[in-house]
């Protein structure tokens, strides 16, 4: 886990002209706002839920297609049917581990420092709520990072499963049903 520490004064200020927050208006928006991005915030960590849930069905799948082929033995027999499978199965366990492997994942501001209270404690309520946007704001640019760099992989693996599966399709149409054409 990586904490990051965001200076109220390097984003808030830069990116946000505060207006006088003596004007309810500017207080319901920054309201509003906040509640936002905290729902954003919630939607992106929905999203990773649902990768790591496809990510489990493809662990699931490619057992399954490889359980099937050592079953009826077809792996074994060597034939460029088989490489292209044995190929496919290396780099597609590669895609997946690459997938589940931990990344770092960005929480702020961090609760254990006592730097903390004395930051944040000393804010008014208004630049509190910026401060707490704008820490949302960098936290979801950085975790949008990694589930993107997540769905890439788990799209490569779908289409190399997707391979596989016709792969061993034709292997078995070829091994088992070509030589009874042929013979008749």
């Amino acid at each position: 886990m990586m904490t990051a520490v965001i200076p109220f004064n390097s984003i808030v200020k830069d990116h946000i002209s505060i207006p006088d927050m003596d004007d309810s208006l500017s207080q319901l928006t920054i309201n509003l706002a906040s509640e936002d991005v905290r729902k954003v915030c919630q939607q992106q960590h929905e999203q990773a839920n649902i990768l790591t849930t496809k990510l489990n069905i493809l662990f699931v799948v490619n057992g399954a297609l490889l359980t099937s082929l050592s079953i009826s033995r077809l792996i074994y027999v060597p034939s460029v049917f088989s490489l292209v499978e044995v190929l496919g199965f290396l780099l597609n366990f590669i895609l997946l581990i690459n997938a589940f492997l931990p990344r770092q994942v960005i929480i702020s501001p961090n609760l254990e420092e006592n730097k903390f209270l004395e930051r944040y404690l000393a804010l008014s309520p208004e630049e509190y709520q910026l401060q707490m946007m704008a820490n949302l704001v960098e936290i979801y640019k950085a975790n949008k990072r990694r589930i993107d760099d997540i769905s890439q992989c788990l799209i490569y693996s779908a289409y190399t499963t997707l391979t596989i599966a016709i792969c061993i399709m034709l292997h078995i149409l070829v091994t088992y049903f070509l030589p009874i054409l042929s013979i008749k």
